[in-house]
């Protein structure tokens, strides 16, 4: 597999999660996590860090880097693949920019990626604060857990302080990411 192919097969796993005509959240039979759009100084301190994401869907695991920058005025994200800048994505609490590489299709969603990131680094707070009704976060020993009601749809775990695992369990996948320079 090329990288571009791989790189190509990261972003559109995490495309694939944020589809375009979800039921409401709080419907029975909503099949993804909601997405979060929190402002970036919602954070509370300013980030920045280089890592390596690992998605793996179906048996199959994929990576790139990610260069991220987030401050009390936007989030900036950059996916890199052997030296060949992916795409880039910039929040600004309103907006959310993106600019690609020719060859990545339309359909990849860095409102996905995005959400994603805040759901696993955002405060607690500010994360329950956006869930629509129905939704909570529990904090438990070893991480998050995002419900609908009852049901578990994503969980987020910390077993060292430069990884994290995320598991979107409606969505299907399973995603690590290795962090250096994290403060």
């Amino acid at each position: 597999m090329t990288w571009r192919a791989a790189v190509l097969a990261l972003v559109l796993v995490l495309a694939g999660c944020a589809s375009p005509m979800r039921p409401a959240p709080d419907e029975p039979g909503a099949d993804a996590a909601p997405v979060l759009r929190l402002p970036p100084a919602s954070l509370g301190r300013e980030l920045a860090a280089q890592q390596q994401l690992a998605v793996t869907v179906k048996g199959k695991t994929n990576r790139i880097d990610v260069l991220l920058e987030a401050d009390a005025r936007a989030v900036r994200l950059a996916l890199v693949s052997m030296g060949q800048t992916a795409a880039r994505l910039e929040w600004d609490g309103q907006r959310l920019t993106e600019t690609r590489s020719p060859w990545l299709p339309a359909v990849v969603s860095g409102e996905r990626i995005l959400s994603d990131l805040q759901l696993a680094l955002w405060p607690e707070e500010a994360v329950r604060a956006a869930l629509p009704a129905g939704w909570f976060l529990d904090v438990t020993a070893s991480g998050r857990v995002l419900r609908q009601h009852t049901t578990t749809v994503a969980t987020v775990a910390f077993p060292s302080p430069s990884r994290i695992e995320l598991d979107q369990l409606r969505d299907g996948y399973h995603l690590v990411i290795d962090t250096r320079g994290m403060p």
